[in-house]
């Protein structure tokens, strides 16, 4: 009588770790078969989850990375300049003519694009060797605007400072009505404003698809660094920009 009361307890013991995960995998293996595909719920947005999966690994930023970065941001800050200084001078020499247009020539100064240069931690100007506002006079090699279209230079100037550069070239016949040939493209009332406005001026004789001067970007690493992370875990989405008209 003892040795089955004995064995009595022993069966009454609370079932072991080992033991639990077994009934665990058999209530598993009992259920499957119950499920039909109708029953299954689907992972939703399985497509975001895994890019945002990804965003979590680490990854280290090479210096091949910052510059490449660096060309990236340069190009997007001064393409959005660029189509930004069209579409207002468009609008304002339609408006005024170019004693009204003259004053939005420069869209380094616009807004817009001095809050897209905050984000990307970055100092904007446009430097020719023949300006219109001596201010903006710069010495560039020939080398660094040719071919026009895709010359850039992209260098790391120190630890924490990378430097861009990219042509301007005058591709828009609208232009021509500040910076073309006196008496042909520019009237003589309009250039007669134009240097009392900017006594130095040289900034006229150009013609369409020739290099006027260059975009240079002054870039903070950290910036170059935010972009490049934004950018390669497709985070960046280019700024929409203002409705002008």
């Amino acid at each position: 009588m003892t040795h089955v009361l004995r064995k009595t307890r022993l069966l009454l013991r609370p079932a072991g770790p080992a033991l639990r995960r077994c009934a665990g995998l058999l209530a598993v293996a009992l259920a499957a078969p119950a499920c039909r595909p109708d029953q299954v719920e689907h992972l939703k947005d399985h497509k975001r989850i895994g890019i945002e999966a990804e965003n979590w690994e680490v990854k280290r930023i090479m210096p091949a990375d910052l510059l490449h970065a660096t060309r990236w941001a340069g190009d997007s800050l001064t393409v959005t300049a660029d189509s930004l200084l069209r579409r207002t001078l468009a609008r304002e020499l339609a408006a005024g003519g170019v004693a009204r247009a003259a004053a939005f020539c420069r869209p380094e100064t616009y807004h817009f694009v001095d809050s897209l240069a905050g984000v990307l931690k970055a100092t904007a100007r446009r430097v020719s060797a023949r300006p219109r506002n001596p201010a903006d006079q710069a010495l560039l090699p020939a080398s660094a605007l040719a071919p026009p279209d895709t010359a850039r230079t992209v260098t790391r100037e120190s630890q924490e400072v990378f430097f861009y550069q990219r042509p301007i070239v005058l591709n828009n016949a609208v232009c021509l009505r500040c910076h073309g040939a006196v008496g042909q493209d520019i009237s003589s009332a309009d250039y007669a404003f134009i240097k009392r406005r900017y006594p130095q001026d040289q900034a006229t004789g150009y013609r369409l698809g020739q290099p006027m001067g260059a975009w240079q970007l002054s870039l903070r690493r950290d910036g170059v660094a935010e972009f490049w992370t934004m950018k390669t875990r497709k985070k960046w989405h280019e700024h929409k920009l203002p409705k002008l008209f």
